[in-house]
């Protein structure tokens, strides 16, 4: 999971010096960063990025108090004050000496407009709440796992946003480049302002990198930092994706979906946690839905309606911003878990404390016997798109990265079947077969890059429903995502179909069965066998025949999806397919997928069996021709 602030000019860097640079907490007045963590037994803070060479740093290099505030509170050089001092003893005036050690443009020329100069951004990476418990609880091996796995997500995230997203722009945005090499400043916190376990990680990002000049010399330049805002997503989930396979792998755990908030993702939590011991460690949540209900009141006396799904998020914000308590003294990491231990084993007594681990791996190992590392991404893709077409209509390649990696998240349920390139394959997949551009191309100028396009789609998507909550509280409407999964599952079980009418068409002509596939998904097949990144069981070719195939992968499908999605509470087909509108539509979808199943079975071929064309000229009883009217 990942948030994002800004590191402003006026007062946002002192907070970071003096607060987050010292764990969240309050350091005393007059006393130096340094001698204030190791009192209050803090580790420091170190240097992340491959734009740390530029500067003279050295990467995972402890972090002091006055390169902060050189960088992140003036945009000045991290050893500024030596070069300054050689300049002046070398003649040169004092205002030239400080502009030579100034990182691109001066603050002071961006204040003199008005502006507030934006010095750099501060990413927050914290893992799924059953990850805070069990590293809170667990013993040191269980621990050390868990900050591994941290440390080594965190750089992923970073690695991933230098490669792809980083770039420097300037005179307005018409000169842009790729820049990868950032410059960060990375403190891990371990607990909340309640001092329950919080483990997370504060990474600024400083807004300034080294580009190509005009005579060729690198020269600093500001970050694109809404491209990094729009990139957010994808990489909170690539850093939620690593950290849960790691820790899975390494412990023998799985991950099993829990709802937060009715209607929105469930997030995948560790099998074997229960809702009681996540809920301990989240102290704030309580204090937050009550705030909520307090402002969702107010809106509605002003409004006069409920506000929207948009809304609800808006005003969760400001529950959140009123419940948060003032900072702490931070304290020791082995004196929080003394305090963590004794505080879970009052509440849920030391049996089930001892023994959370072996729980976990019990409940992993019963999920992991059910689901292999098998991923369809021919399956994955028509996912991808249809759950972001349906939440946004118009997207972009992000989007559809970051329903990738969510899927992979689902499906794998922390199996290591995770290799670099496969939510980039589905992306691709998703983006080719399954989405038409939207961005047009005005005349006489050059098209945008592939990654600033914007895409739709044209599936069916559901009408809105109602839910009303077993508690009896006011019904809701049905949201964008529980939408989104209903349309999902809808065309996957069009492609399954067709799948199984090819595959038993063909049984007993293998040779010959790529001339029975809708010609849309021909590939699927073959080219998901033999795709790169497709994972499968060994020896399932040769175990299973043609018409038994597609049914095995089904059944897998099923068996990785979260069990939600499948006892029907919202998404059941059962119940929202019997709308009119919606029969309809699907109707039409498997009529056309029909049609061109039988253009392609007509083609004359010399080695079509007589069997198989008697079966393509019979009128088709299935869902297309037995609904058209």
């Amino acid at each position: 999971m990942l948030s994002v602030a800004k590191v402003q000019r006026r007062n946002a860097w002192r907070y970071y010096v003096r607060g987050v640079a010292f764990g969240d907490g309050r350091r005393p007045v007059g006393q130096s960063l340094k001698d204030a963590q190791e009192m209050a037994g803090l580790p420091p803070g170190k240097w992340l990025g491959r734009g740390l060479r530029a500067l003279g740093l050295t990467e995972g290099a402890e972090v002091s108090e006055r390169q902060l505030e050189l960088l992140f509170g003036e945009g000045r050089h991290p050893d500024a004050d030596r070069i300054e001092r050689g300049l002046l003893d070398d003649g040169v005036d004092a205002a030239t000496a400080r502009r030579l050690t100034v990182l691109g443009q001066p603050i002071e020329e961006i204040e003199a407009r008005k502006q507030t100069p934006l010095l750099g951004m501060d990413f927050t990476f914290r893992p799924q709440a059953s990850l805070v418990v069990l590293w809170a609880l667990g013993d040191a091996t269980v621990r050390w796992v868990i900050e591994r796995a941290h440390e080594r997500a965190v750089a992923t995230a970073l690695r991933w946003l230098e490669d792809e997203v980083a770039e420097s722009r300037w005179a307005s945005g018409r000169g842009r480049a790729k820049t990868p090499a950032l410059v960060v400043a990375a403190f891990r916190h371990i607990d909340n302002r309640d001092g329950l376990p919080l483990l997370h990680e504060h990474c600024l990002i400083l807004n300034r990198v080294q580009r190509p000049g005009a005579d060729g010399e690198p020269v600093w330049g500001a970050l694109d930092t809404y491209r990094l805002y729009q990139n957010v997503v994808a990489a909170g989930t690539l850093y939620t994706l690593a950290m849960s396979t790691e820790v899975c792998e390494t412990l023998g755990l799985a991950t099993v979906p829990r709802e937060v908030t009715p209607g929105l993702r469930p997030v995948m939590e560790i099998a074997g946690v229960s809702e009681d011991l996540i809920n301990w460690s989240a102290s704030r949540r309580q204090r937050i839905e009550d705030a909520l209900e307090v402002l969702t009141d107010q809106y509605v006396k002003d409004h006069g309606h409920l506000p929207s799904e948009r809304g609800r998020h808006q005003l969760g914000w400001w529950a959140a911003q009123e419940t948060r308590p003032a900072k702490k003294k931070p304290k020791p990491l082995q004196q929080l878990l003394a305090w963590w231990r004794a505080s879970a084993i009052l509440r849920f007594g030391q049996q089930l404390i001892d023994s959370l681990l072996d729980r976990c791996r019990e409940a992993g190992a019963v999920i992991r016997a059910r689901v292999d590392p098998t991923v369809d991404v021919a399956l994955a893709a028509v996912d991808v798109a249809a759950v972001v077409f349906t939440v946004r209509e118009k997207f972009s390649r992000r989007h559809i990265l970051a329903e990738a990696r969510r899927h992979l998240l689902e499906t794998l349920r922390g199996r290591e079947s995770f290799t670099r390139g496969l939510d980039d394959y589905i992306t691709h997949r998703a983006l080719l077969r399954y989405s038409r551009r939207h961005t047009v191309t005005k005349p006489g100028r050059e098209a945008p890059a592939a990654d600033r396009m914007t895409y739709t789609a044209d599936f069916p998507v559901p009408n809105r429903w109602w839910i009303a909550p077993a508690e009896g509280t006011q019904p809701r409407e049905s949201s964008r995502y529980e939408r989104a999964r209903v349309a999902s599952l809808a065309v996957q079980n069009a492609i399954r179909d067709a799948r199984i009418r090819a595959d038993t068409a063909t049984a007993n002509e293998a040779t010959t069965s790529a001339s029975s596939v809708p010609a849309d998904h021909r590939d699927l097949e073959a080219k998901t066998a033999s795709a790169p990144h497709a994972v499968d069981h060994s020896g399932r070719g040769a175990a299973l025949s043609p018409a038994q195939r597609a049914p095995a992968v089904q059944a897998h499908q099923q068996a990785a999806m979260p069990e939600e999605y499948l006892e029907g509470r919202t998404t059941d087909p059962a119940t929202w397919l019997r709308t009119p509108k919606n029969l309809d539509r699907l109707a039409a979808f498997a009529r056309a997928a029909d049609t061109r199943r039988r253009a392609c079975e007509a083609r004359p071929k010399s080695e079509q069996p007589a069997d198989q064309q008697h079966h393509a000229n019979r009128p088709d009883h299935g869902r297309g021709a037995g609904r058209e009217r």
